[in-house]
């Protein structure tokens, strides 16, 4: 059983533990790094020492330790875009320290940058892994002036986009349902606003981004393809401050400030569509279709509290909605279709001594999905969704500046609801059976240990235990040979049902060569026990959520990649290549001809076939970090098949293979008035099913398709540009006591940000489908493709301001 498993593993924590402690060092220097002007922490600054070549980066929660032996050092702590702490410490004891960073107060064409910056991105047994500046992220050029995450990290290299427009994104041949998605450590199911075209996360709202594609640390589990980050900002603790911004498609208001100055604060962000509002204006009441509209509204809210000096909780939610409704007088035709995500976290870190960090979380997710329909008295409703409530406790030990241990467990209680199905007419109620539930358990305990072994040898060991147990009450449907519902299995509220588990060892390492260069290689193997089913080629509300039954059986994974890593001129550019092979079994797909509704007196799993998948492929990523003109050029050239032996004999391209793949992102600063940057992408076109000759039934007309996937839409490619202006950050006022002019700080700051998408208007398919004119009785028919294209040239600008 998994408890005999799990005391194995704890003995296992407890000698890691006990080896580390060994040889920890006499003393450590240990605390937070924040912003000076709002003091928030800062994820990622760094922390060096010159005289022992050491040195560390802040966590999540911007907290670092390192231990050293006892004299006399320099520290330097630094952060891009920010004035450098210097000081000159004498380490004769533990010393804990609370620094603050001010943004640079010079404008320079060069940052200067440490030795442990420069060389971060070879010295790290990090693969596949990116972080992305939001600051940065806000000069792209935005989709109707909408500033988006998921479409930010669909520009870099092994990350494809679903489709034109879309959220859904595909990472080193993953499905969208194997990138674990998380805002502030709580999962979000559907990160889509309007049909897929952007993202729940409003950019005012968030802190810090980062995907991890490859080499998965032990402390993430339950998905096969990626790690996406989504950190909340904390809040102003020093004054209150409003933010937000006008646009084409959606307003934004953001408010922050201190609870208690320096000890606590809040910050409250909301967002809003008015395309419903125009759709009101410009749909006269005489028409048919006046009534349809569409909106969707999210909002974020964080707290945070230092308790004591070593104490600090944390209060973070999101809750967001969109709702479509089409409504047809004349055919008295009406569709409803709401959705959205609620999230909900609780921290609390703590600190043991100055060199044991750890922080509870209590996490609860709810994401669900409704279509209700009526025409003249038939009423139709669907509904779907997944609810989680759990915890997890993650450790961070630092014995020596040579080791990062890291170590925890978690605990989720999964409650799933595929599909529930009523209809009625009239006075009439159809039997569409009762509404089916499947509830699980899911768990996992890991540690890993990031090591140096000599200056030029660093590895990162990590094992992870995990497990899911499927519970009662729980109706399983048995089919006979015809596929009928021969009888049923019944049971019992918290009856186990079918249980799983397995190990899932990671290992990164990494070499550096006497240029400073470096080669990093690694390896890892997850199990995933949650499935996405889905009928289209885009991810849309009415994908089905599904945990692991007694016949969907867990998708399991690993990966090996290897990668040469190499940075030039101070880390003014960091460059790599990344070759990786991925294997995927226990992958699912709807049958032939399956439809969701016909889960009605069924199990959803009775509708699906297995299957295993492959991709393999390389990656080539260059990035420019300093100077005015920054951003990043990445392409790669990939291969993904699926094997369904039920669908076809045959390995095939999976729906989101794309042979070749080539991103752009560049951002230039012109001046501390103008900004200007670029985006273009070019991919090769999605694949498809297309029929390959037909003949008549009668009249009616019957196809013959060809082999899964084998046709390729057109390639896509796409240019966007934008162009930010700020305004002066002072202005003259006359001083009272003198009648001289003195140049003081405006209060209100505001900039106008103007974009173009597409710019050279090139029509990129969204779908392409058979069409048919004529009539085989008439001699004249005659059949061809069509192809839908949704954007054209979109220009949109947006007034963003802050006070």
């Amino acid at each position: 059983m998994w408890y005999s498993k799990t005391y194995s593993f704890t003995l296992l924590v407890f000698v890691f533990f006990t080896l580390s402690t060994a040889f920890a060092q006499k003393y450590s220097v240990s605390g937070y790094v924040k912003d000076g002007e709002t003091g928030e922490t800062m994820i990622g600054a760094q922390v060096y020492f010159p005289e022992v070549n050491q040195g560390v980066v802040t966590n999540t929660y911007g907290f670092f330790s390192i231990s050293l032996p006892e004299g006399r050092y320099f520290c330097k702590i630094s952060f891009l875009g920010f004035d450098s702490y210097t000081d000159t410490i004498e380490l004769l004891k533990d010393i804990s320290l609370d620094i603050s960073l001010l943004p640079e107060s010079r404008v320079t064409s060069e940052v200067v940058v440490t030795a442990v910056d420069e060389n971060k991105n070879t010295e790290s047994t990090e693969m596949g892994t990116i972080s992305l500046d939001v600051s940065q992220m806000k000069t792209l050029p935005a989709f109707l002036g909408e500033v988006d995450v998921i479409k930010t990290i669909q520009l870099l290299p092994g990350v494809a986009s679903a489709n034109e427009g879309a959220q859904g994104f595909y990472v080193r041949g993953g499905g969208p349902d194997q990138n674990l998605v998380l805002l502030d450590e709580a999962t979000v199911y559907n990160a889509s606003h309007l049909f897929g075209f952007f993202s729940v996360f409003n950019a005012d709202a968030i802190k810090n981004v980062n995907l991890i594609k490859g080499g998965m640390p032990a402390q993430f589990g339950g998905r096969l393809a990626s790690v996406l980050e989504v950190n909340m900002n904390e809040g102003n603790n020093k004054r209150f401050s409003v933010s937000g911004g006008i646009g084409v498609l959606s307003s934004r208001l953001t408010v922050e400030g201190p609870i208690v100055k320096d000890k606590g604060s809040f910050i409250l962000s909301g967002r809003r569509t008015y395309i419903d509002l125009f759709m009101k204006a410009f749909v006269p009441e005489s028409s048919n279709f006046h009534g349809s509209s569409y909106f969707f509204h999210d909002y974020t809210a964080k707290l945070n509290y230092r308790i004591s000096k070593r104490d600090k909780i944390y209060l973070s939610g999101y809750f967001g909605k969109d709702k479509f409704i089409f409504n047809n007088a004349k055919d008295d035709f009406r569709v409803e279709m709401p959705w959205g995500n609620a999230t909900g976290v609780i921290r609390w870190n703590h600190l043991f001594g100055e060199k044991l960090f750890m922080n509870i979380s209590g996490v609860f997710t709810d994401y669900n999905f409704q279509f209700n329909s009526e025409q003249d008295e038939f009423k139709f409703s669907l509904f779907s969704g997944v609810r989680d409530i759990g915890g997890k406790i993650d450790f961070s030990y630092y014995p020596t500046p040579r080791h990062e241990i890291k170590f925890g467990t978690a605990y989720t209680y999964h409650v799933f609801t595929p599909t529930s199905v009523s209809a009625e007419s009239a006075d009439v109620v159809f039997d569409t059976g009762d509404i089916q539930r499947i509830y699980g358990q899911e768990g996992a305990v890991y540690i890993q240990d990031d090591f140096a072994v000599t200056e030029w040898w660093k590895i990162n060991l990590g094992l992870r235990y995990s497990w899911y147990q499927h519970l009662g009450p729980f109706e399983r449907y048995i089919k006979n040979p015809g596929q009928v519902n021969d009888s049923s299995i019944v049971y019992g509220k918290n009856e186990g049902i079918k249980f799983y588990d397995g190990w899932e060892p990671r290992v990164s390492t990494r070499f550096m060569l006497k240029d400073k260069s470096s080669i990093k290689a690694g390896f890892n193997q997850v199990t995933q026990y949650i499935h996405l089913a889905s009928l289209s080629s885009v991810s849309l509300p009415t994908d089905i959520w599904f945990p692991s039954t007694d016949i969907a059986r867990p998708q399991r994974g690993w990966q090996a990649s290897l990668g040469y890593f190499r940075n030039f001129f101070k880390g003014m550019f960091e460059t790599s290549v990344e070759v990786y092979y991925k294997g995927m079994k226990n992958l699912i797909e709807y049958r032939e001809g399956a439809l969701p509704e016909q889960t009605v007196n069924d199990n959803p799993d009775n509708l699906l076939v297995f299957g295993t998948g492959r991709s393999y492929g390389v990656e080539f990523f260059i990035r420019k970090n300093i100077g005015k003109l920054t951003g990043w050029v990445g392409y790669t050239l990939s291969k993904t098949e699926r094997l369904f032996p039920d669908l076809q004999p045959d390995y095939f391209p999976a729906k989101y293979d794309r042979r070749h793949d080539l991103s752009i992102a560049l951002t230039y600063k012109l001046s501390e008035r103008w900004t200007f940057g670029a985006v273009f992408v070019y991919a090769s076109g999605n694949t498809m099913t297309l029929p390959v000759s037909w003949y008549l039934n009668g009249e009616q007309i019957m196809y013959e398709y060809g082999e899964r996937n084998s046709t390729r839409m057109p390639a896509y490619h796409r240019l966007d540009f934008s162009a930010t202006w700020y305004d002066k950050p002072t202005r003259m006022k006359k001083d009272k006591a003198t009648g001289e002019k003195i140049e003081v700080k405006k209060k209100l700051r505001s900039n106008i940000s103007m974009s173009v998408y597409n710019v050279y208007n090139r029509q990129n398919p969204y779908f392409i489908y058979v069409d048919t004119d004529g009539s085989p009785a008439g001699g004249d028919f005659q059949i061809g493709l069509k192809q839908v294209s949704l954007f054209p040239i979109i220009p949109s600008i947006t007034w963003n301001f802050k006070f």
